[in-house]
């Protein structure tokens, strides 16, 4: 369990591939990850090898390979069988200029307006200097008719939050249509991990997104631990889990406290605060920074104390006690409850993760799917039904109370086992996986590593990439007033989205 069960690798071809993934799908798989590789020789006599990886739900895994040469870069499209294949076919033009034939959408996805048309950041001999002011207009769907207009929100927002630009479509307050304009903030993180050793790859990896510092260096390890044959000592295993709770912990905290207060209960945010930085002040005594960066290594996992497990247990009562008094009040009720749905079969269709797939009733949770150590009898997978923002919300009370109970099974397990020499990263080459459930969801990290220790090429999965889309999905129908509550109950990351 230490690691994830070898993949079943299949060759396809463009004329192949859709009947080879689609016969996946069938079987229960879901596609998770599509990666994008240049080999051969720098420049335009190098060809491209695409990985299409599907998991299930028992830790199997498929990689589906295809190859094709630059100088005709393109592949059928599978957008027509599989939404997520068509979000990441549009990344992949963006990124590496090949292009999904006949797809319904076939604009870039990863493109700023002043990105060149002709540049493709991921290619080995792309422009390190670009001309960047090219001016592209976007396109906005418009939405017509009697009383319709338009109303736009961003992509510069008040407070601490990233850029995001989203349009609506709206008669009087309720919304018809919202489409959203991310990649405001492309960093090339997936680039900078190429080149460099593979310990050297954890710090990256940490702040992709900076609340999921544990869940992204985890994922990555595990990739790098998978690729060189790793085996991690139960003990350290352990830890990773305690770490990735407490993790889920402080954010869920925190969201319980922002979800209300965007319906105007901002006496409980405030409270929520509090608890948040009584966990935060936890996770610096436990690894020596206040979002637990530094814990996760190659090999193991650090702990500079046990956890305080009155702490833990005091915050978790505190927060039920606050949901309790929140989904009480009449006002916040009327704000949460049939806000924002979104149903069971379009979360689904769209390949949502996390909590907000486990409102809409949908069970999909990598730590019970791909599982790398035991959780025992205090693990379960909270869900619920209505798919709206109350149940967000109660997902997210389930899911503070369960990771309570798990940091303190975790760390009475922990507490029984001598601690032991953490395993020699060897040498050698490989391609490897690594799924973790972090507190937004599945993340997924694949890493191939090349001789001398060397990252040729990482590829990153957040699950806001798969979420962000069905926030319209849920906003069709919800009042203008609305949208920072649903927003906030989706709680997507932009950084993990635009790498």
């Amino acid at each position: 369990m230490s690691r994830l069960n070898a993949p079943e690798v299949l060759r396809a071809t463009r004329e192949t591939l859709a009947d080879t993934v689609a016969a996946q799908l069938a079987r229960g798989f879901r596609l998770a990850l599509v990666a994008a590789h240049e080999d051969g020789p720098v420049g335009p006599e190098a060809g491209f090898r695409i990985v299409y990886v599907l998991l299930g739900t028992a830790g199997e895994r498929v990689e589906v390979v295809v190859e094709i040469p630059r100088d005709d870069a393109w592949l059928p499209t599978l957008a027509g069988i599989s939404y997520p294949a068509g979000r990441f076919e549009r990344e992949m033009r963006g990124l590496y200029g090949i292009v999904p034939r006949d797809h319904p959408q076939p604009y870039r996805l990863v493109r700023h307006g002043h990105w060149p048309t002709s540049f493709h950041p991921m290619l080995s001999d792309a422009d390190p200097n670009p001309d960047f002011t090219a001016r592209a207009g976007f396109p906005f769907a418009e939405v017509t008719g009697k009383g319709v207009y338009e109303i736009p929100v961003g992509p510069v927002h008040a407070g601490l939050i990233e850029p995001g630009h989203f349009r609506f479509s709206v008669v009087g307050e309720t919304i018809v249509r919202m489409y959203q304009r991310l990649y405001f903030v492309h960093r090339g993180v997936e680039k900078l991990f190429q080149g460099r050793q593979v310990a050297d790859g954890i710090a990256l990896a940490e702040r992709i997104s900076g609340d999921t510092a544990v869940g992204h260096s985890l994922a990555y390890v595990m990739a790098v631990e998978d690729a060189l044959g790793v085996d991690v000592p139960e003990r350290d295993r352990l830890v990773r889990a305690l770490l990735l709770e407490c993790e889920r912990l402080y954010n869920h905290v925190n969201d319980l406290g922002a979800i209300v207060n965007d319906a105007g209960f901002g006496i409980v945010n405030q409270h929520a605060g509090r608890l948040r930085e009584s966990l935060l002040r936890h996770n610096a005594r436990l690894t020596g920074h206040r979002l637990l960066r530094g814990a996760i290594r190659l090999g193991g996992a650090d702990l500079l104390a046990a956890p305080d497990l009155d702490l833990i247990d005091g915050v978790a009562a505190e927060a039920a006690e606050l949901a309790a008094i929140s989904t009480g009040h009449p006002m916040v009720a009327n704000r949460l409850n049939t806000t924002a749905v979104l149903p069971s079969e379009q979360a689904r269709g769209l390949g949502v993760l996390g909590y907000v797939a486990r409102a809409s009733g949908i069970a999909v949770d990598a730590r019970a799917d791909q599982p790398f150590v035991d959780l025992g009898e205090a693990f379960r997978v909270v869900t619920a039904e209505t798919g709206d923002v109350r149940a967000r919300f109660d997902v997210r009370v389930g899911e503070i109370a369960v990771a309570a109970a798990l940091v303190a099974d975790l760390g009475a397990r922990i507490s029984t086992l001598e601690a032991t020499t953490a395993p020699t990263v060897p040498g050698g080459t490989g391609a490897g996986l690594g799924v973790v459930e972090a507190w937004r969801g599945t993340l997924v990290h694949r890493v191939e590593v090349g001789t001398g220790g060397v990252l040729t090429r990482v590829k990153v999965v957040d699950p806001s990439f798969h979420t962000w889309p069905a926030l319209g999905i849920a906003l069709a129908d919800t009042i203008v007033p609305d949208f920072p509550l649903a927003n906030k109950s989706f709680n997507c990351s932009y950084a993990g989205n635009d790498l």
